[in-house]
């Protein structure tokens, strides 16, 4: 059964256009910026803090909605998450958001001392991360992001994989009353997710399944879920039978969902926009190895910084193009023949 069986798709409602040539593109964090304000609309206790950035990271359209509910910290991210901090201890739900290599890059400390450990109910929205980021170079380039934040204990780790799928965390995150990172994108990528698309925080999402019992499965996050896809598609017509797994929730991690995709598979391979080190692939392997040791190939920055180049090209460079991608399941399901 694969993404264009009614079935699946009916019960995910996904894009019928997620392998057209014309799949419609947009930020992913421009979903946020929507997100947001309807959260705010929903609840007057929502308030909003940026480190001068509000286009950047598509806070504006808050600002210009609740102005009253708005406060500008400026180029200050430790106090940018000590304020939120306090006025999430006077009842509010605070939004900060920034770089993701500002925030939790630069405020790492502050995250943990004053929001997690109190247990306060503030989202830090890390934006631009990854390399994609492109002519920004290396030093704006957060791919060590979701190995800080994942450590810390309270906090919850989502990174969408697509504007739309990062509405729907905005709004959930704005009433789970925790703690939590929410990782977003900076270029325009595909679009899979409709607004009928079920999204709950934790529950990791099938979006390829193919006929009869999978050979490889892939766990993506983040704008690389898209290439995945289109991986999981061209091997289908090969013989070789991919499912892929839609990980937006790192923290805490759908392990119902990983346990049975390694049961039901001979290899894993794991997609994500970060170093190897710390992210997906390794919040994966660490819960396997204690209940069901597989064999988990990871897909990512391979403990080197970034640099500047064009979003695609980059994203090619650090072994996460389709070819890549591609090897790396053949590979995986070569290692269990």
């Amino acid at each position: 059964m694969n993404i264009n069986n009614t079935m699946l798709n009916s019960k995910l409602q996904l894009s019928t256009k997620i392998f057209a040539d014309d799949v419609p593109q947009e930020p992913i964090r421009s979903g946020f910026g929507s997100g947001l304000v309807h959260a705010g609309e929903r609840s007057t206790a929502i308030v909003a803090l940026c480190a001068d950035l509000t286009e950047s990271t598509k806070m504006l359209a808050f600002k210009e909605r609740f102005p009253e509910r708005y406060i500008e910290v400026g180029v200050a991210e430790q106090n940018l998450v000590t304020v939120a901090s306090g006025l999430a201890a006077s009842g509010k739900i605070p939004f900060v958001s920034s770089y993701a290599m500002f925030s939790p890059g630069r405020n790492w400390e502050q995250i943990r001392t004053t929001i997690a450990y109190n247990d306060r109910p503030v989202i830090v929205v890390g934006s631009h991360a990854g390399v994609s980021v492109g002519p920004d170079g290396g030093t704006h380039q957060a791919i060590e992001d979701i190995a800080l934040m994942r450590v810390i204990p309270n906090m919850i780790v989502i990174s969408p994989c697509d504007s739309v799928q990062a509405e729907r965390a905005t709004e959930a995150l704005a009433k789970f009353g925790k703690p939590a990172y929410l990782r977003l994108a900076r270029e325009k990528t595909p679009v899979m997710t409709t607004e009928r698309t079920p999204f709950d925080i934790g529950k990791a999402q099938v979006f390829f399944s193919p006929d009869g019992l999978a050979h490889v499965g892939i766990i993506a996050t983040g704008a690389l879920v898209h290439r995945a896809l289109l991986v999981a598609k061209n091997l289908e017509k090969k013989g070789i039978r991919v499912k892929v797994l839609n990980m937006h929730t790192i923290k805490p991690l759908d392990t119902e969902a990983v346990l049975l995709l390694a049961k039901e598979t001979r290899a894993l391979v794991t997609i994500e926009e970060h170093q190897k080190a710390g992210g997906l692939g390794s919040v994966v392997s660490e819960y396997l190895s204690e209940i069901l040791p597989t064999t988990v190939l990871r897909i990512g920055v391979d403990d080197k910084f970034g640099q500047s180049g064009k979003p695609n090209e980059l994203l090619d460079h650090y072994g996460m193009s389709i070819e890549k991608i591609t090897a790396t399941v053949i590979q995986a399901l070569n290692s269990k023949k």
